[in-house]
């Protein structure tokens, strides 16, 4: 067992006098290495803040997950590659979670048409304008005309409610008070 050992250690290739070169060059590499991953960093977090403002109307994203780290410290490469991996994934989520919001708010718009092409099909329904991204609080209603008679005529229609109420309710009345 030791001499087997001894002739392995033997084996090994004999060190070559480079004039510390290797240790340079290692460094350069590491350098590129983490230049090169630093720029995928901030390429991928623009394209994260692009998704982001992108899907901010639809509802937005879930947020980022906290730190695990908080004190400043230099990343090795192998951290660097972790947070890549972490946005890359974070990335493909976001994208489809918009591709997911977008084609259900497709499908309301088609639906939508449908309503105002032939209300009578679609009794009572309603989509709201938060469903087909819009702003506001207003919502489409297919509604019988003229109350219980339209309803059993099959008079219907489509009406744009007017939205949200006042959230405040009426003003206060400012100046002075006349006791």
């Amino acid at each position: 067992m030791g001499d087997e050992r001894s002739q392995l250690l033997d084996r090994r290739p004999p060190e070559q006098d480079d004039g510390g070169r290797a240790g340079l060059v290692d460094r350069a590499d590491e350098r590129a290495a983490r230049r090169n991953l630093r720029a995928q960093i901030a390429r991928l977090e623009r394209q994260l803040a692009d998704a982001f403002v992108t899907a901010f109307p639809m509802g937005g994203l879930q947020p980022p997950p906290a730190p695990v780290c908080a004190e400043p410290r230099i990343l090795g490469l192998g951290e660097l590659e972790v947070v890549r991996d972490d946005l890359t994934e974070r990335l493909r989520d976001a994208r489809a979670t918009i591709s997911r919001r977008a084609d259900e708010q497709h499908e309301k718009r088609l639906a939508l048409e449908r309503m105002l092409l032939e209300p009578g099909r679609y009794r009572f329904a309603r989509i709201s304008c938060e469903d087909l991204g819009e702003p506001g609080c207003g919502a489409w209603q297919v509604r019988p005309r003229m109350g219980l008679i339209g309803m059993l005529m099959g008079w219907w229609q489509v009406k744009l409610s007017s939205g949200c109420p006042l959230a405040g309710g009426r003003r206060p009345v400012s100046g002075p008070t006349r006791s």
